[in-house]
């Protein structure tokens, strides 16, 4: 599958999951010193592969008509500063309302390890711009997900499939935490906690098979 394909079936995918409304969200994916990333103003699900752009890591278009995303500088800018090679941004519900409120989406639930632990909500800045692109550089430093103060979130990884199944984590444990809150006060795990699911993981229990 060509990357501009790729584009095409993960903004279904995060139309359809409800992760973006309308024209907003964006994802690209890099192979080599390429970038192929979603157009601005086009809904994620009506793409097709001749509508993506796409653009070298310096940011200037190589291939296709259509304006790349507006965010297209946010999404470079990760890749200068880190080995991903797919970026997915949304403005799922949950993200952005944790994003609208905390300087943090503290870890809940073990899953959140699979993310770098505490996800960070990069300090707000205009969509599009330098400065953003800085702030959330900076909140994804080890990590795999960060929020965007008063916007939305944005996942890394190595493949298109890796940051969409990220996005997809980050907005189930920021739905668990503001659901959370309508019940009482949710309990964070300890630092000791979050160590002892990682030996776990490292040292899963043996099942001997019955002779």
């Amino acid at each position: 599958m060509s990357l501009r394909e790729q584009l095409c079936e993960y903004g279904r995918r995060a139309v359809e999951l409800g992760l973006v409304i309308g024209t907003s969200g964006n994802l690209s994916v890099r192979q080599g010193d390429l970038v192929a990333v979603t157009p601005s103003g086009v809904a994620l699900d009506r793409l097709t592969p001749e509508l993506c752009p796409i653009v070298d890591v310096s940011g200037h278009l190589v291939e296709g008509d259509a304006q790349p995303s507006s965010e297209t500088p946010m999404h470079l800018a990760v890749y200068e500063a880190t080995d991903a090679l797919a970026v997915v941004h949304t403005h799922s519900v949950f993200g952005t309302v944790v994003a609208t409120t905390m300087t943090e989406l503290p870890p809940v639930h073990y899953n959140a390890l699979a993310l770098g632990g505490v996800v960070k909500v990069a300090e707000y800045a205009t969509y599009g711009t330098p400065e953003l692109a800085a702030n959330v550089r900076a909140a994804l430093e080890g990590k795999q997900a960060a929020l965007m103060a008063n916007h939305g979130g944005v996942t890394i990884g190595p493949t298109l499939e890796q940051a969409f199944e990220a996005t997809r984590l980050l907005e189930w444990l920021c739905e668990v935490y503001v659901r959370g809150l309508g019940v009482g006060k949710p309990a964070v795990l300890t630092d000791e906690q979050l160590a002892a699911v990682v030996d776990r993981a490292l040292n899963p229990p043996a099942f001997p098979r019955r002779p």
